[in-house]
């Protein structure tokens, strides 16, 4: 029987084989204001390799066949083995062998950090799950280097650019993973609820071996070499951050027992478990009752790569949306031409640029640890630009996916899996309001830092009443009393991103961009109650905005 009945045409696939650094101006831009122009080539050679629809497949691949855990081995051992896909170690491969991982810590050129962020966005926007391990393991390094005995060990391995993915003991690894276990049945964020206790084996204290005991409900990455964990020295004891290799030095395997693997909503490339910790062996990192501040140290860094991890998102997705909407025709013309479309993509674009240039002034600040300028960017905005860019990258990706209509809801492209991956950066690492807190508590903790935020906003908002406004509203807030403050956490700090970007664009963005963002998301016309595309684009040149974009 001849079922042939129609021909295909005006069907587009998915957006592969580009140059994902040289068709983005902004980020190349970035790259030159940060003094990181050295890194540019191989920046680029990586781009253009993971642009290729090899890489892209690779990325399907590894999130349709998911990591299995095998608890046992064939004569009833207990080998808690997670088995990945090939396409996951290829992916894995990629990006160490950049040698990203550990750049801004072993790097001492200018730009060391907006590095990395490039590094880290290029990659995101194309497999996410790989970036788990690979946050986890570097916001470990500035913690492991402050415990010289472990630091000995570790660091070299640490630093490699190889990848070493054999099960095996630390130190017979040419490279290994660091992940973190924080997050218990009962606490959730609230880490101070958590019942994990480590008991000394011997006298204790800094360095000294333990015994962990209790439970963590998200265990990320359990097949890395080690976790850095949190647990109560003692019943009811004050908490410690232990280092918990996944083999003991005598070569036994640790006594962290892989319940099961989460089933996720995205990130599925990536494994995440559940974990009991049946007497496993760990050592002390720093001073028994600094355990929470110690792994927040660490959170203050992964929450960073949450911010580039939603920006890569945003990115890939207005990207895609844009090149798909250029080549489907729909009513007699192509939908970029269509008036309503183009308000969608425009502001996909403003909205993908503001987070990109946050994002960058954010790795700046890193690299300037000590400037105290630098230290507000780093302390206050850090967890308001993943409260904001997290959230703002679950809605604008449901939007890109739209623009595809049905085609974009299906899981044989790139966008529905960037739609299902988008929520877990916004979960991860402190939901929305535990951001909104940590804000309100830097405020009121490090005054002397908010004041020097504000300050440097407040001469890039002169001329421009609207950022100018924007400010004073955030300066109004900060003037409530903590309690009436607390409930308004989100008004705070959806305003006082919205300003950071506003002025970062001004600063650096052309004007088409910059004027476009502040009528949009500032003054009568800003954000309110809108919808993406519910924006007025008379007098806004959006061919230039489409175009900057993603260049045709």
């Amino acid at each position: 029987m001849d079922w042939h009945t129609h021909e295909v045409f005006n069907q587009y696939p998915e957006l592969t084989g580009y140059n994902l650094l040289a068709t983005d101006p902004a980020l190349n831009e970035a790259l030159q204001r940060a003094g990181a122009g050295w890194a540019v080539p191989q920046l680029d050679a990586y781009a253009q390799r993971l642009g290729q629809a090899e890489t892209y497949q690779l990325a399907a691949d590894a999130n349709r066949h998911t990591p299995e855990l095998a608890s046992f081995d064939s004569r009833g051992r207990r080998i808690d083995r997670v088995d990945f896909h090939p396409s996951w170690h290829r992916l894995m491969a990629m990006y160490r062998g950049e040698g990203l991982v550990s750049l801004p810590f072993k790097d001492e050129r200018a730009g060391r950090w907006a590095a990395w962020a490039a590094g880290f966005y290029l990659h995101s926007q194309v497999e996410q799950g790989t970036m788990c391990p690979a946050t986890m393991t570097q916001a470990s390094i500035p913690l492991l280097q402050k415990e010289n005995a472990l630091w000995q060990q570790l660091g070299a391995k640490l630093y490699s650019d190889a990848y070493d993915p054999r099960d095996v003991p630390v130190a017979d690894k040419q490279s290994i993973w660091v992940g973190m276990g924080m997050t218990e049945k009962q606490g959730g964020s609230d880490v101070r609820a958590n019942t994990t206790v480590a008991t000394p084996v011997g006298a204790g204290g800094r360095g000294g071996e333990y015994l962990l005991r209790g439970h963590k409900w998200f265990f990320s990455a359990p097949m890395c070499d080690a976790h850095l964990v949190v647990a109560r020295t003692g019943e009811g004891g004050p908490f410690a951050c232990f280092y918990v290799p996944r083999w003991r030095p005598d070569g036994r395997k640790n006594a962290v027992n892989v319940q099961r693997l989460k089933d996720k909503v995205g990130n599925r490339s990536n494994s995440s478990s559940e974990v009991e910790f049946q007497d496993a062996w760990g050592i002390l990192m720093g001073e028994e009752g600094r355990g929470i501040p110690t792994i927040i140290e660490m959170a203050t860094y992964t929450r960073l790569n949450c911010v580039a991890g939603s920006a890569a998102i945003l990115r890939q997705a207005t990207v895609q949306a844009i090149s798909y909407a250029r080549q489907r025709h729909a009513f007699g013309k192509a939908l970029a031409d269509q008036p309503l479309m183009r308000a969608v993509l425009a502001d996909l674009a403003l909205e993908s640029e503001a987070t990109l240039v946050l994002l960058m002034r954010l790795a700046q600040a890193f690299e300037a640890e000590g400037d105290p300028a630098a230290r507000a960017w780093s302390r206050l905005m850090t967890p308001a630009a993943k409260f904001w860019v997290c959230k703002r990258g679950v809605e604008l990706t449901g939007e890109a996916m739209e623009a595809m209509g049905g085609n974009g809801y299906v899981l044989e492209g790139v966008m529905g899996r960037l739609f299902l991956e988008s929520p877990v950066n916004s979960i991860w690492e402190g939901s929305g309001n535990v951001m909104c807190l940590d804000v309100l508590r830097a405020f009121s903790r490090e005054p002397q830092a908010a004041q020097a935020l504000l300050a440097e906003l407040a001469p890039i908002a002169q001329g421009e009443p609207r950022i100018a406004a924007a400010l004073a509203q955030v300066q109004a807030l900060l003037a409530l009393p903590p309690g009436d403050l607390e409930g308004l956490g989100r008004v705070l700090v959806q305003q006082l991103v919205l300003v950071a970007q506003a002025c970062l664009l001004r600063q650096h963005a052309p004007a088409f961009v910059a004027d476009a963002f502040i009528a949009t998301r500032l003054g009568e016309a800003g954000m309110g109650a809108r919808v993406v595309g519910a924006i007025d684009t008379r007098g806004m040149d959006v061919q230039a905005l489409l175009q900057r974009a993603f260049p045709a």
